[in-house]
């Protein structure tokens, strides 16, 4: 079998021969008229038609005089039928290709064919080509030809492969495009407006979680890529605006897994006059509106090895209530001694941690990871939640919800805190634990506490992140994205070619 550098040496021969002939194989234009699914689904009125085609050839058979061609396009693939007699003598300069040029192809180039709709003796839909360029000269073979795709890293390093040969993988990429584009939708028909807010901040926020830094040269300082969109989403509500939201790239620097990129896009939205009640019934709509637009109206989905079905609606479950049941403690008398005592007893890892907010936090991920779901998570404790009002009869608990699908909190929402006093008390507790060394606890962030000061309304706050596309695809996070963040390296064959 013939190494990946003897194929591509070739490949650049047959190059140099098109240049040689006149031939441009890498022209600006291509006069497609036509996607490939439309000749296909409507046969019988374009046939004996003119069409123009193009796409990847995928498939190249040579009879004599006939050759036979399938063209790949974003819609499907179709076959262009090529006879010696009937292919019009080429225009090289226009990167036409007579039928003895023909040998110079190889499957993965790009080609466009000109010719009628036709059908041929086997019954295929064709393309009878009376005139074929070429677009684009491939000068590495596809992975059907070699190894290469065989590997997951190699698939993830070059998606770009995977998605030419991987429909299944294609179609994903697909879906999660309409899945933000059914939130921005949903979002606009109900009088939210989209805002761009910074991705570099001064103080990070929003949430418990590391974040990026880097170094602004034009005023010599330190800043931070966003952690949440949360803090500059409600300056604009303090501004004004009624009904915010933001789409777009967050980061956090923490581990990889199956659940977790450091990078990845998220959603948060911001609703003035609105509370924690109003917006979990708005999130249950939205989830409707993903369903009907990205799954055509499914509403059963094995997520992680569960069994969730969304039509059968949403369980509600108390956070203090469900400890109490799970592991007999009580969420807002217990210490880090008694979570330790649990774990011990229940031959469970130790989840403690340094502080008892965190501990009590690390309990409830052990108990979550058997909720199936789809369930709503309410009335955390107030230690817990330090951007969510607390509940005016039970002043211990927040108005703040979750939801819960296949073990894992998939989304935040909550009233938020617009008394400045309280929300200034709740940052300096944050910095406090931070101090102690919990480097994932929230920032004093001062220049928030003044906004409030100047007066915000009631308003409810939300976010989820395409981790809620990644479960309903039963995938890894690095599966969910066109290009996941990989260590940087170069193989042996690639230093060797370009001589590195």
């Amino acid at each position: 079998m013939a190494t990946l550098q003897e194929l591509r040496n070739s490949r650049l021969n047959k190059l140099e021969k098109l240049k040689e002939l006149g031939i441009n194989p890498y022209p600006a234009k291509s006069f497609k008229d036509i996607n490939n699914s439309e000749i296909l689904q409507n046969f019988e009125k374009l046939e004996g038609k003119d069409a123009v085609i193009s796409g990847r050839i995928v498939s190249l058979r040579r009879h004599g005089k006939l050759v036979f061609m399938d063209l790949k396009d974003s819609t499907g693939k179709i076959q262009l039928f090529i006879k010696e007699d009937r292919i019009k003598k080429a225009n090289h300069k226009s990167s036409e290709l007579d039928f003895e040029d023909l040998e110079l192809l190889d499957t993965g180039d790009f080609a466009e064919g000109f010719g009628k709709v036709i059908k041929t003796q086997t019954g295929e839909i064709s393309v009878g080509v009376e005139t074929l360029r070429i677009l684009g000269k491939s000068i590495r073979p596809m992975p059907d030809s070699w190894d290469g795709l065989k590997d997951k890293e190699v698939r993830l390093r070059r998606r770009y492969l995977d998605t030419s040969m991987n429909g299944e993988v294609y179609d994903r990429f697909v879906r999660r495009a309409k899945f933000w584009e059914t939130h921005r939708e949903f979002f606009k028909e109900n009088g939210f407006l989209e805002m761009n807010i910074p991705v570099l901040e001064q103080t990070p926020g929003g949430a418990d979680a590391k974040p990026f830094v880097t170094h602004m040269d034009a005023i010599d300082q330190d800043l931070y890529l966003r952690i949440s969109q949360e803090l500059y989403l409600k300056r604009l509500i303090g501004g004004g605006y009624p009904k915010v939201f933001e789409i777009g790239p967050r980061f956090r620097n923490e581990g990889l897994s199956d659940e977790h990129l450091p990078e990845h896009m998220a959603m948060e939205f911001y609703w003035a006059y609105a509370n924690w009640e109003e917006g979990m019934e708005f999130v249950k709509k939205l989830f409707e509106r993903i369903f009907d637009n990205v799954y055509e109206g499914r509403r059963t989905f094995k997520i992680r090895g569960f069994d969730v079905d969304f039509s059968k609606g949403w369980k509600v479950i108390d956070f203090a209530e469900v400890m109490k049941e799970k592991f007999d403690i009580d969420v807002f008398k217990t210490s880090v001694s008694e979570i330790e005592k649990v774990c011990e007893e229940r031959g469970m890892r130790n989840v403690s941690d340094k502080n008892l907010h965190r501990s009590v936090d690390n309990l409830w991920k052990e108990l979550r990871k058997t909720v199936a779901g789809p369930t709503f998570l309410i009335n955390h404790p107030k230690y817990l939640s330090p951007l969510a009002k607390a509940n005016a009869e039970s002043p211990h608990i927040t108005e703040r919800f979750q939801p819960i699908i296949a073990g894992s909190e998939l989304g935040n929402g909550w009233s938020e805190i617009n008394d400045p006093q309280d929300q200034l008390e709740r940052f300096k507790e944050q910095q406090g634990l931070r101090e102690l060394g919990d480097d994932e606890a929230q920032w004093l962030d001062i220049d928030y506490v003044e906004m409030l000061e100047y007066g915000m309304p009631p308003t409810f706050g939300y976010g989820h992140s395409e981790r809620i596309f990644w479960f309903l695809e039963d995938v890894s996070a690095r599966e969910g994205v066109p290009f996941p963040q990989l260590k940087h390296e170069l193989d042996e064959t690639t230093k060797e070619i370009y001589g590195l």
